[in-house]
């Protein structure tokens, strides 16, 4: 039994044809970037794919000749500051080739850098709204940060920048202030920085021995390698952790979806690093400040009782007999022991001690003179 069959040229060149006729000129498509190998002086190999929450749903290779790619790489960095890489967003104008045999391909002839730009700002917006209705926008702000922090996770790249800076900033003081830090080594660039940034906070809330705060500590960058610093499953560890959390990304243009769930946030890792060391400086300030009350309070509190005692010495020292004495004034003092202040206050008869400044005279009344006093006969 005869059956109609094709060769394989044949198919593939009617395969062919019937691209050739679908695709006549040169289409824009939307796609993500998987893989991309491109190398100095050379063409650049992409694979472009797209995918849902089921996975991929469809992959193409691309090609950037070397004529193209020379001019496409330099634009698409100058607009958005960074390289093409893995995990973008991209609209491609592409021509859309068969060969017979490498099979199906896109030749890219150009690049539309401010579609890519543009994709972040709406995951960007999406990512916001997502926080919000799932109510984690707001969690950090509910946690008291601490007077003064002294055991600080910090999260970063080892051998990234900004954190040295931090390290640096901190650790030099002019006030000779000590921190305790620990850090969580995590990618803070790229495709895989959200769920190493997570894993890390993770890591840093089951510590045995708690951390005051956790410091996410990255250098500046364009827009989109800072970008994963929008993407939600950063945001959401952020907004979940225990811990007070401080971000310190980017330069002073920046702002991120992480810095808006952040407990705070400052602009620089060196700002961080200030910030934390103006803490202690203002509780240093302030403690000197209540010592130097404390003493003056204390001075004043003796200088008022050293007065009350000059008062009192004086005081007693007018009230001293010698003193009256001294002054002319002869004390009487009867027999029973008791000053005699009035003529009316003595008996006729009664022994009496004359008190004078140099000494005493014992004597006898035998009379009395003056108001309400009687002839002295009694």
């Amino acid at each position: 039994m005869e059956r109609d069959f094709l060769d394989l040229l044949e198919l593939q060149l009617r395969v062919r044809e019937s691209i050739g006729e679908s695709f006549p000129s040169r289409v824009w498509v939307k796609a993500e970037i998987s893989s991309l190998k491109a190398r100095a002086g050379s063409h650049c190999y992409i694979e472009l794919c797209q995918s849902d929450r089921n996975g991929v749903t469809a992959k193409a290779r691309a090609v950037a000749w070397v004529s193209v790619w020379r001019q496409i790489d330099p634009y698409f960095r100058e607009v958005t500051g960074s390289p093409l890489s893995e995990g973008m967003e991209v609209l491609l104008e592409v021509l859309v080739t068969y060969s017979e045999l490498y099979g199906f391909s896109l030749v890219i002839t150009d690049i539309d850098p401010e579609f890519t730009l543009g994709a972040k700002e709406d995951a960007r917006r999406k990512t916001i709204q997502r926080l919000a209705e799932e109510g984690l926008m707001d969690l950090q702000k509910g946690l008291a940060f601490p007077a003064l922090p002294y055991r600080i996770a910090v999260i970063s790249a080892a051998d990234a920048a900004g954190y040295r800076d931090f390290m640096r900033h901190l650790g030099e003081n002019p006030y000779g202030f000590v921190f305790e830090t620990c850090l969580f080594p995590a990618a803070v660039q790229g495709a895989d920085a959200p769920g190493a940034v997570a894993a890390a906070l993770a890591a840093a809330s089951a510590a045995e021995q708690p951390f005051d705060i956790v410091a996410i500590v990255r250098g500046g960058g364009s827009a989109l390698d800072l970008a994963c610093f929008d993407e939600f499953e950063m945001a959401a560890a952020i907004a979940r952790c225990p811990i007070p959390v401080v971000t310190a990304v980017g330069h002073d243009q920046d702002f991120h979806v992480a810095d808006m769930v952040a407990n705070s946030f400052v602009k620089t890792p060196t700002a961080l690093a200030a910030m934390l060391i103006d803490l202690y400086a203002r509780e240093d300030e302030m403690l000197v400040s209540c010592g130097t009350r404390l003493r003056l309070a204390f001075l004043n509190k003796i200088a008022l009782m050293e007065s009350r005692i000059a008062n009192l010495e004086t005081r007693i020292k007018s009230a001293d007999p010698r003193n009256i004495l001294a002054r002319g004034w002869i004390l009487a003092v009867g027999e029973d022991g008791k000053v005699r202040r009035r003529a009316s206050e003595t008996v006729v008869g009664e022994s009496m001690k004359l008190m004078f400044p140099d000494g005493t005279v014992s004597v006898s009344v035998v009379s009395r003179t003056g108001i309400g006093a009687d002839d002295g006969n009694n």
